[in-house]
């Protein structure tokens, strides 16, 4: 892969110290004044990792490399941001820190405007443009953008959950999905819709919720063309088409789309009601059915006949009810057709 040549372009030397020989990567072309700097070079390519941490078992390229990592284990973290009190087991690192606070982002995308704190996170946005993917899964092929995405998605296959809740014992493959866990039991909500004042545990969450207000409908399923606002919706609704039903009940093998479909399937076996009327005490398989029960005790009717005024607690029940009218229409027209021709 690598390999050393010279190079005697006195064009290209002669502005520093007149001519000298470089070496340079022949898979890169890279350019090195020393051979031990090529040497280092070429470990990159090869894979060779010789600096092993005794601590963990984790390798390392160079030296440096290892000792900055050892930090994490001495728990050490001598720098200190003096906005926040975070602190680091390196200087740059409250520097790129710092950018937090002061909202700069240096490093600008050409294509499409969006700007990093950090350059390391332009270079991956810019394989969003590129369609590049260079870390591969081991297990299913699937490729990924950056080393991170293939080390979470590794945790499918591999089961591990390493973030756990400290309150319910519920894990998580990611950090992230810890800290939006834990607002349930914080009941913090910090993510709220400016246009109707509906709050939400994550942003993510609340970009969704937009789409209410926006109607926007990204996701189109391409046989009959019904939109949705997320692709886990239209993910479901393409098993209306394939007939799939991942979902099998153990008890009875009835199987189900949808996994929450399962799940208060179950509970006709289990018995299990876990949502009770606060007013009557009568419980209930799922929230929406509860939600129903509860028009009994407010009197609340929502559905209401455009025909006749007549209102209902369910939609359901207002179908039926429109469908008398059909009935009665189709009467009428009968016996008005059967006078005409009497006459």
């Amino acid at each position: 892969h690598c390999s050393q040549t010279e190079k005697t372009s006195s064009q290209n030397v002669a502005q520093k110290t007149g001519t000298r020989s470089y070496f340079t990567c022949q898979q890169f072309g890279k350019d090195f004044n020393r051979k031990t700097k090529l040497t280092k070079h070429m470990k990159a390519h090869i894979g060779e990792k010789p600096f092993r941490c005794n601590l963990c078992s984790k390798s390392f390229r160079k030296m440096y490399y290892l000792n900055r990592h050892l930090k994490i284990h001495s728990g050490k973290k001598p720098f200190t941001c003096q906005q926040c009190g975070k602190s680091f087991t390196e200087k740059r690192n409250v520097k790129l820190h710092m950018r937090v606070h002061t909202g700069e982002k240096p490093f600008t995308c050409q294509q499409c405007g969006k700007s990093f704190a950090e350059n390391g996170h332009l270079k991956v946005h810019m394989r969003t443009h590129t369609g590049e993917k260079p870390f591969t899964c081991e297990f299913c092929g699937k490729s990924f953008i950056d080393k991170r995405n293939v080390r979470i998605h590794m945790r499918i296959h591999t089961g591990e959950k390493p973030f756990t809740c400290q309150q319910c014992g519920k894990s998580f493959t990611q950090a992230e999905h810890l800290k939006g866990h834990m607002r349930i039991h914080t009941g913090e909500k910090p993510f709220t819709c400016k246009l109707c004042g509906k709050s939400f545990t994550e942003n993510g969450h609340l970009k969704v919720h937009m789409r209410i207000h926006t109607g926007e409908k990204p996701y189109t399923c391409q046989q009959c063309g019904k939109s949705f606002t997320e692709n886990v919706h239209l993910k479901v609704h393409m098993r209306s088409h394939t007939g799939e039903k991942p979902y099998t009940c153990q008890l009875c093998g009835k199987s189900f789309s949808q996994r929450c479909h399962l799940k208060f399937h179950v509970r006709s076996h289990t018995g299990e009601k876990p949502y009770t009327c606060t007013q009557c005490g009568r419980s209930f398989t799922t929230k929406i059915n509860l939600r129903y029960h509860m028009k009994v005790h407010t009197g609340e009717k929502p559905f209401t006949c455009d025909q006749c005024g007549k209102s209902f607690k369910l939609k359901k029940s207002l179908n039926c009810h429109l469908s008398s009218h059909k009935k009665c229409g189709k009467s009428v027209s009968l016996n008005q057709g059967s006078a005409t021709f009497m006459s």
